[in-house]
């Protein structure tokens, strides 16, 4: 984004900023599952920063909002789809606010005197704070909300291996400067500066080619884990695929059961099951734990299944290690219930909009405990530590970070796509285990009741996959790695770095306004 020196110098018209918000949102959503083409999303994010070119605060709200309407509507359709329009639009619409306070607090940001000089300044200053508005949204309202980050589009390219060195606030970013470098180049081209315009293209190719060669590491550091993963299927989409929750179960134990055409009895180490492949507890239901126990015995391996548990009219999401002829002998409670979709905030009051508040008619509860269920592998004759995220889990990156550094040798993201039919929902979250993948070097096994399931290797290759709505089981030998990335190490520290950058700039900016308009007005009364 070129800075300009007067804030209105070089802007376009009106409904000119407008149309190219728009196109920015679109081209960037083409760039996530399931079009994934990831070189668009820096060209969506050039598009915004030259609508924005010299905008004053109430166009830079309308043109930050405008793109980001474009974006999340599309982006997070499966919402319509599993919870009705009325929650779609206030999700899509409060996402889209944040985008356009990202342009309202730019506007002030460049009126930096570094961000203004200095073009440099101002392409890092504009990545920060995209970045650290991708985190203020990842964490509020209500714990947040970090779908469609930046980060998430770049996993079919080169960008992706630079998660291993600072997460998803490194990838966001460099997107951003990457975004910033092309538009800086389409001004320079537009007004004949060739040369300056091939300049900026060429940084950003550096760019890109010097992220295509971080080296990313798979082998296995402390043995392997034969896995046996079962995508039971449900009797349909939607809302209603779990109405029959012991079909749901018997189909689980049947996909379990034909593993068995690809291994024998112990040799697997362990068998996966989804999110809610269990919705009959077995450790209470007696039915339940007898079709769970077959399972087990047959295939003489410990099953990860996932659970509901009902307390104090309370429920809780868990998966549980059942060994066969001792039961349940490990849980893990999900940490972050999705608001809305898992429990209601504010019932009393969202009532007042949407009947839909009432398909969750017993509020989730929010476990307390990391993300790492130990298993005792008898082949291997140790503890391998397994770190568990489930479902939404995997978009927040302290959930899956907290069980890596817990000890986690491998990831496991049991999931329940079913609600969202066959929207692009599944395929958007099977980028997020990749990015996991890479970030914190763990071979990842998303499992999923319907799909879309996949295992991928601890460089963001995904080595097998399931379909959409089908049943399918698979065995995989999953390498255990126990060395930290430098995005483990650094923790959040790229984000803390980010959102302290734009803090300082957006500062710098007000305080430069001020001391502005001060001045003209000692000149005035003169």
């Amino acid at each position: 984004m070129p800075p300009t020196p007067e804030p209105r110098d070089g802007a376009p018209p009106g409904v000119v900023g407008l149309l190219l918000a728009l196109a920015g949102g679109l081209v960037t959503e083409a760039a996530f599952p399931s079009r994934s083409v990831w070189a668009l999303a820096p060209l969506g994010v050039a598009l915004l920063l030259l609508a924005l070119r010299g905008a004053g605060s109430a166009r830079a709200l309308l043109f930050g909002t405008a793109w980001g309407a474009a974006f999340f509507f599309p982006h997070l359709w499966w919402a319509e789809e599993a919870a009705g329009a009325v929650p779609w639009v206030a999700l899509a619409g409060a996402e889209s606010l944040f985008v356009g306070g990202f342009a309202l607090a730019w506007v002030w940001a460049r009126r930096a005197p570094l961000v203004r000089t200095r073009r440099w300044a101002a392409v890092v200053a504009v990545a920060a704070l995209w970045v650290a508005v991708e985190q203020l949204r990842s964490a509020v309202p209500f714990g947040g909300f970090p779908w469609g980050i930046l980060a998430f589009s770049q996993t079919e390219g080169p960008l992706l291996r630079l998660a291993a060195l600072g997460g998803s606030p490194l990838v966001s970013g460099t997107v951003v400067v990457l975004g910033a470098l092309v538009a800086i180049a389409l001004v320079h081209l537009r007004d004949l500066r060739v040369g300056r315009g091939a300049g900026a293209l060429v940084v950003a190719a550096l760019l890109v080619g010097v992220s295509a060669l971080v080296p990313l590491p798979t082998r296995a550091e402390a043995g392997t884990l034969r896995v046996g993963a079962v995508q039971g299927n449900v009797p349909g989409p939607g809302l209603d695929a779990f109405a029959v929750r012991r079909d749901v179960l018997e189909r689980h134990v049947e996909g379990t059961l034909a593993l068995l055409d690809e291994v024998a009895p112990g040799e697997l180490d362990l068998v996966v099951w989804p999110e809610n492949a269990a919705d009959i507890d077995p450790r209470v239901d007696v039915e339940a734990a007898r079709l769970v126990e077959e399972a087990a015995q047959a295939v003489d391996a410990p099953i990860l299944v996932g659970t509901i548990r009902y307390e104090n009219d309370l429920r809780y999401n868990d998966v549980v290690l059942w060994e066969p002829g001792v039961g349940a002998v490990e849980v893990y409670t999900k940490q972050h219930p999705a608001p809305f979709g898992e429990y209601i905030p504010m019932r009393e009051f969202a009532s007042n909009f949407t009947d839909a508040v009432d398909l969750v008619t017993t509020d989730m509860a929010a476990g307390e405990e990391t993300g790492a269920i130990p298993l005792t592998s008898e082949r291997l004759d140790r503890v391998v530590q397994l770190a568990v995220a489930i479902c939404f889990e995997v978009a927040y990156d302290s959930l899956v970070r907290d069980a890596v550094l817990a000890g986690g040798e491998v990831l496991v993201v049991p999931t329940n796509n079913a609600s969202f039919g066959y929207t692009q929902e599944s395929t958007q979250q099977l980028a997020m285990s990749v990015l996991r993948a890479v970030e914190h070097g763990r071979a990842t096994l998303q499992i999923s009741t319907v799909g879309v399931s996949g295992m991928i290797a601890p460089n963001g290759v995904i080595t097998d996959t399931g379909g959409l709505f089908t049943a399918e089981q698979f065995v995989v030998d999953v390498p255990l790695r126990t060395s930290l990335t430098l995005a483990d190490r650094l923790g959040p520290g790229p984000a803390i770095v980010a959102g302290v950058v734009a803090v300082l700039t957006v500062l710098g900016g007000v305080a430069s306004t001020v001391s502005a308009r001060r001045a003209r007005q000692g000149r005035s009364s003169r």
